[in-house]
């Protein structure tokens, strides 16, 4: 009879035990929705606000425009007012910002929405939710952003820092390593003007690869000498930069991965997996000029990959040379047309980002006029 009592408590207590963890599980995924709702109804408020504020001020100006210094004046007055009533938050530089900010997304938001927004208060931000909304970063991410002048490489970034929920900082170093003007460089002249539009969707294989691939966070001297096992070491110290630096989609595998093909060994650098491609990624480092028996190397080991690894419902393997030097004649007469074999240079520092924009200004312009000349 004991034994069926214990056995009886025992089975309660085991449901009683799933039932709270059941409970707890749903309490605390209610208040994380519940905290991303409000931190997300809070930033698109103070954001709404700030458009509303800034498109004021630029109204107010030019109905002014004509008296000497009224500009400034308007600016000087409402922080003056504005700080006097709240306590503190409306610097005169903060209203710059929030001026800045309406002339740089002054077509972001219908005037349909900004009427609901301004004067029908009380409701407007829960109507506004169930929207897209306007604006999906924080302000400290707009007053970065408006410091970019070109408008398609700030939409490129905009869009990027949201659907990969970059950090400010995160933000801070793909615009400081120049990685709108290296993708584009990747690209055709079609292609680029998609990045303002969509960001960097990964669809092909040739959609992964950067010019130059930046490394300035491995924290190697450009002068100094170091071998291919450094290079490797420090890339995989610092591998969680290295993935972001990579891109979208990659997963790490493996290390110096071995396979033994007709009794010979052979190892790759790394190997990584890309789920948005379904595919395997092969990198190997090379810290000279890259020759054609490198490539002929990484053919051999894409082949092999293709081969004996991947599965039949996965795409064909992808490698890519990280090299301090090539020659992109020797890519191209190695290689086959439509190969999945790609040659990046690497940088261990930030590269001029007017050098680079330069470089695409003048790309585009040769592209576009072989596009004339075909016509």
């Amino acid at each position: 009879m004991d034994n069926k009592n214990n056995s009886l408590e025992a089975s309660n207590f085991a449901a009683a035990s799933a039932s709270m963890d059941v409970l707890c599980h749903n309490s605390i995924e209610l208040i994380q929705y519940a905290r991303k709702i409000a931190v997300n109804q809070v930033n698109i408020v103070q954001l709404m606000t700030y458009y509303a504020l800034g498109r004021w001020i630029v109204e107010e100006q030019q109905a002014g425009e004509h008296r000497a210094g009224y500009g400034k004046r308007v600016i000087q007055t409402l922080s003056n007012r504005l700080n006097a009533e709240f306590g503190r938050g409306f610097s005169v530089d903060t209203l710059e910002n929030t001026r800045k900010f309406y002339l740089c997304y002054q077509n972001r938001i219908s005037e349909t929405l900004f009427r609901k927004f301004t004067e029908k208060k009380s409701e407007a931000v829960f109507r506004i939710l169930d929207e897209p909304l306007p604006f999906t970063l924080s302000w400290s991410h707009y007053l970065q952003l408006m410091r970019i002048k070109n408008e398609d490489e700030r939409r490129f970034y905009e869009i990027e820092a949201t659907e990969s929920a970059w950090s400010l900082r995160t933000l801070q170093r793909q615009y400081n390593s120049s990685l709108y003007e290296r993708l584009a460089l990747s690209r055709n002249k079609d292609e680029v003007m998609r990045l303002s539009q969509r960001g960097n969707v990964i669809e092909k294989p040739s959609d992964i690869v950067k010019q130059p691939t930046v490394l300035e966070f491995l924290g190697l001297e450009e002068e100094s000498k170091y071998s291919e096992t450094d290079l490797e070491s420090a890339i995989i110290n610092k591998l969680q930069k290295f993935l972001l630096e990579l891109g979208k989609g990659y997963l790490f595998e493996a290390r110096q991965k071995r396979f033994t093909y007709d009794e010979e060994n052979f190892y790759v650098d790394l190997v990584f997996y890309n789920r948005l491609l379904r595919c395997y990624v092969l990198i190997d480092l090379k810290i000279d000029k890259l020759t054609h028996q490198d490539l002929g190397q990484m053919q051999m080991y894409v082949n092999y990959y293709d081969r004996y690894q991947k599965l039949p419902e996965e795409n064909p393997t992808i490698g890519i040379l990280l090299c301090k030097e090539k020659n992109d004649a020797v890519v191209q007469m190695t290689l086959p047309e439509n190969s999945n074999i790609f040659a990046s240079e690497y940088s261990v520092y930030l590269p001029d980002k007017g050098l680079l924009q330069r470089k695409l200004k003048e790309w585009i312009e040769e592209e576009t006029g072989k596009k004339e000349e075909k016509v």
